[in-house]
């Protein structure tokens, strides 16, 4: 299981927001190009990086600092945030960005995702963000009444490389990883599957690590590595000695 430190961006800015409330946010860094090397020099094998204010948008609004990082880490990288078309994810991958994470598009416009999968095969991720088991989307801000479940079930098969299973309602919080709803999750689908949302200490990596096999095969670690809660180097190093 692999160790994905996320880099949210906002005003050109590195941030968490607290449940995914844009009115809840707290700024760890000014430098995310910095945070980004920071990473690396500790060992990350990836990372995550979401356009915040492009979640809202509809199109990217971080670019430039997205293409140094991707520029200048020279690790795998996985984004979202804005991602809604296909210009949009030619130039993600062409910059060589790894992966690009499609949430809202994948719930209100199927289409556009499958034939994403087609043109750009072991490039796409599911952004599968659920508040209560209910997916939302639009940086979080509208929430529907399709299950997460549901949304997965709906891709098997086309060629997504994984899953980005993120409990709302624990991001930020530090409240603990819900294990049992991504568990549930990745064994009800042969997509492998990434937790996201509420990891607060190491014992929510070792939680998940016990369930590896049924298809959980990273974590997002965000707060909790800026507070110091959690050490990048430490977590990394229990998945590698299991």
């Amino acid at each position: 299981m692999i160790i994905i430190p996320a880099i949210d961006l906002k005003g050109g800015k590195c941030v968490r927001l607290l449940q995914g409330d844009f009115d809840r946010v707290t700024v760890y860094s000014d430098h995310p190009v910095e945070v980004a090397r920071l990473w690396r020099e500790k060992g990350a094998e990836r990372l995550h990086l979401v356009d915040l204010d492009g979640s809202v948008a509809g199109t990217p609004r971080n670019a430039e600092i997205i293409n140094q990082i991707v520029r200048d880490v020279g690790i795998p990288i996985e984004i979202g945030g804005g991602i809604r078309d296909f210009p949009t994810i030619k130039r993600y991958l062409d910059i060589g960005v790894q992966w690009v994470i499609l949430g809202t598009a994948a719930l209100k416009d199927r289409p556009f995702v499958y034939q994403a999968c087609n043109l750009f095969p072991g490039h796409v991720i599911l952004g599968i963000d659920a508040s209560n088991g209910r997916v939302a989307v639009e940086g979080w801000t509208e929430h529907s009444a399709v299950t997460a479940l549901e949304l997965a079930k709906s891709y098997e098969n086309c060629g997504i490389s994984a899953v980005i299973y993120t409990d709302i309602s624990r991001d930020g919080m530090q409240s603990g990883v819900n294990v049992e709803g991504t568990r549930g999750l990745a064994e009800a689908i042969t997509i492998p599957v990434i937790a996201s949302g509420g990891v607060a200490a190491l014992e929510d990596i070792k939680r998940l690590l016990l369930f590896e096999k049924s298809g959980i095969e990273g974590v997002i670690v965000g707060k909790a590595l800026y507070t110091g809660a959690i050490a990048l180097e430490e977590a990394i190093r229990l998945t590698k000695s299991t």
